[in-house]
């Protein structure tokens, strides 16, 4: 029987680094963390070869008297947690104590260190766990850490590495979300001797966003700002129009950790569900501010990732953030005459004081500006903090760091009867008894697909409960016995200038038999026919709640199915009777349609079954609320009048009457109902005014 040791020193703090640092990354975070934990409002990152030969952070924090430093280097020893209490009320961005520890054991590490009220500082290095000198030194107040040389002494180690590029690319991406988290730090980064960015430390987040991510991401963002009980939630969304082909740009923070979220992300998209195009994802940058008690940030030794003691409590308070930023401040796509060229990043964006907002100045630094070396930088900032008096700015000014930006509008008060997300992540609906149906309208159609004179829902959907039911302390599903009259809210942000009633819509035609030319107020608009009849319609059968009523057929149908899909239909033949569907399946593998949904009446049933079996089979025969979703976006696709489809003039007229009163935006798979375009732009193109 093998005998059991005890591992030697050097070896269990090998292992126990691995599980902290991965690479040059993992060491910049810990270091960051550090500095903000000790109070810094500026910090400089500065790496060569992607962090893998050379590493330097710097901070003007409260430093770590000389006593203390051999002690930050052991495993476990840490400022920040004192006792087991403490473990369920953290809030600095550190506590475990190995950040350090397992920095110094796989790297050559040195430290330079000022505590405030002290004399001289103290300049303290070790390499792989081992101290190698100590003694007194002069340095401005505050801490640097040299890093030399990582996994020097775990070759195996550096193969696991990739390109000095793809590290350094690791490095700038990490930075650039603990920076925005804090916007209150100026954060610098000197990148194989090159400035790369630098925030302004001026505490708001825009900026912040602004100068990392760029003009291109800020301007396309609309603001957040929600809060209810112990949860609040401040910062970006993307526009719809403006998503993304994946998820990188969905950055969230709770309690100004960066951490990665499936509840969150699901919480988002959920928001954006028909308002943004397949295959697309939004941006965000939010911070959540949650009690630290419903939080266990104890779960991964690199603290990316969290636990919520209530999924669905955060899930639904994200969901409502982003909800009221959508229907508050997303604004119909306005067209500009003059758009400007698009610009490097080597090119800054300057303002002038004397000049209105629409009329920028673009302005390019000199190369040698730009190629200067990263110590002269780092000597300049570190020397001048030395020579300055106290309480005098860490930084020296750069010109054009940071541009001088536009006011962000505040958000709109959240609306009281904002209504419950439609396809919440749990089901909600009873399998065997869905909620009834509202009466359809009276009036008669136009169209055969149903457009009603009356409004029959808006944007979001139609309300099954309030809010105070959903943060209800008892863990009960909504009340769905009962479905709430249809709830229309057009923002203040969307409205005209003037009084709505005296707003005067007039149809001027129809483009390409496709766009509704229409002019309202100072402004001319283009609307998408089909789109906005798609969503009309979408917005009517949700209302509806999977009890769509039926129109009998004079002659029954006969669909010849494959096995499969004649097996999926008939395993949900009452499922497909509450969306309007009025099916026999009594001869495999043909099915006999004597009845189809009002909406689609007129339509050939064929090829709609056929989908509608693809997708039970899809879905292994489980009709999901996503399920009714798809379902519902298929039926309003194929009942929706077409693009050079013959209209009169009083339906497209009735259509976009329709578009205004019930605040439709997009259609179901994400594309913009609408385009703007101000007097003003117009005259721009035509040299009326300048």
């Amino acid at each position: 029987m093998p005998q059991i040791n005890l591992l030697d020193k050097s070896v269990y703090e090998l292992i126990a680094a691995g599980e902290v640092i991965e690479r040059p990354a993992s060491i910049v975070k810990e270091l960051i963390e550090n500095s903000m934990d000790a109070g810094a409002s500026q910090i400089i990152v500065e790496i060569k070869n992607g962090g893998r030969t050379f590493l330097r952070v710097t901070d003007n924090g409260c430093g770590i008297v000389p006593d203390d430093v051999p002690k930050a280097f052991l495993r476990h020893a840490t400022s920040k947690v004192s006792s087991k209490e403490d473990l369920d009320k953290i809030l600095t961005l550190g506590f475990r104590g190995e950040a350090l520890a397992s920095v110094c054991a796989v790297a050559k590490t040195e430290m330079f260190t000022h505590a405030e009220g002290r004399e001289m500082g103290l300049h303290y290095g070790i390499s792989g766990g081992t101290e190698t000198f100590s003694e007194e030194s002069g340095c401005p107040t505050g801490t640097t850490i040299i890093v030399r040389d990582l996994f020097y002494n775990v070759p195996a180690r550096l193969k696991f590495l990739k390109k000095d590029q793809a590290e350094a690319n690791r490095i700038q991406e990490l930075i650039s979300r603990l920076a925005v988290s804090r916007p209150e730090i100026a954060v610098r980064l000197i990148r194989d001797n090159k400035l790369v960015f630098a925030t302004s430390g001026d505490g708001k987040l825009y900026s912040a966003i602004y100068s990392v991510f760029g003009r291109e991401l800020a301007n396309t963002l609309l603001p957040v700002s929600y809060s209810r009980g112990g949860f609040s939630a401040e910062g970006f969304v993307s526009k719809p129009i403006a998503s993304r082909p994946n998820r990188k740009l969905q950055i969230f923070y709770v309690n100004d950790r960066f951490v990665h979220s499936e509840v969150c992300s699901q919480a988002l998209e959920e928001a954006y569900k028909s308002m943004i195009m397949v295959g697309k994802f939004p941006c965000c940058v939010m911070k959540l501010a949650v009690s630290p008690e419903v939080i266990d940030v104890n779960v991964h030794p690199a603290k990316t990732e969290i636990r919520f003691s209530d999924n669905r409590y955060i899930y639904d308070s994200v969901y409502f953030a982003v909800k009221q930023a959508l229907v508050s401040n997303d604004r119909p796509l306005e067209l500009r005459a003059d758009r400007p060229k698009h610009f490097s990043d080597s090119e800054l964006y300057v303002r002038h004081e004397d000049q209105p907002p629409e009329q920028m100045v673009f302005e390019t630094p000199a190369p040698a500006a730009r190629e200067r070396n990263s110590d002269d930088l780092f000597l300049k900032s570190l020397g001048e903090t030395m020579q300055k008096t106290p309480g005098a700015e860490f930084f020296a000014p750069v010109r054009g760091d940071v541009p001088e930006l536009p006011p962000v509008p505040e958000a709109a008060p959240f609306p009281e009867d904002m209504p419950l997300p439609d396809v919440p992540p749990s089901d909600s609906f009873p399998e065997d008894s869905p909620p009834p149906a509202v009466p359809p309208s009276e009036d008669e159609p136009l169209f055969s697909g149903g457009l009603a004179e009356e409004p029959s829902a808006s944007v979001v959907p139609a309300a099954v409960g309030t809010e105070e039911e959903l943060f209800a302390a008892a863990p009960q599903k909504p009340d769905l016995s009962a479905v709430a009259a249809p709830v229309r809210i057009v923002p203040e942000i969307l409205r005209d200038k003037t009084d709505e009633a005296d707003v005067k819509l007039t149809v001027i035609g129809e483009l390409f038999k496709t766009y509704i030319v229409v002019q309202r107020g100072d402004s001319m608009i283009l609307i998408d026919k089909h789109a906005a009849h798609e969503r009309h319609i979408y917005e009517k059968l949700r209302l509806c709640r999977r009890a769509v009523s039926s129109q009998t057929l004079l002659e029954p149908i006969i669909i010849v199915l494959s096995f499969d899909e004649y097996d999926a239909v008939a395993a949900n033949i009452e499922k497909l009777e509450a969306l309007g569907f009025m099916i026999e399946a009594d001869v495999a593998p043909s099915i006999a349609v004597l009845g189809l949904p009002d909406i689609v009446s007129t339509q050939n049933p064929t090829e709609l079954i056929a989908e509608i079996a693809h997708k039970l089979i899809a879905g292994g025969n489980d009709v999901s609320p996503a399920f009714y979703d798809d379902i519902y976006k298929m039926m309003a696709c194929k009942a929706a009048i077409k693009a050079h489809d013959n209209n009169s003039l009083e339906e497209l007229r009735q259509l976009a009457e329709l578009v205004f009163k019930e605040d439709l935006r997009y259609c179901p798979h994400g594309r913009p109902i609408i385009l703007k375009m101000t007097e003003r732009e117009i005259e721009k193109h035509f040299r009326r005014i300048v």
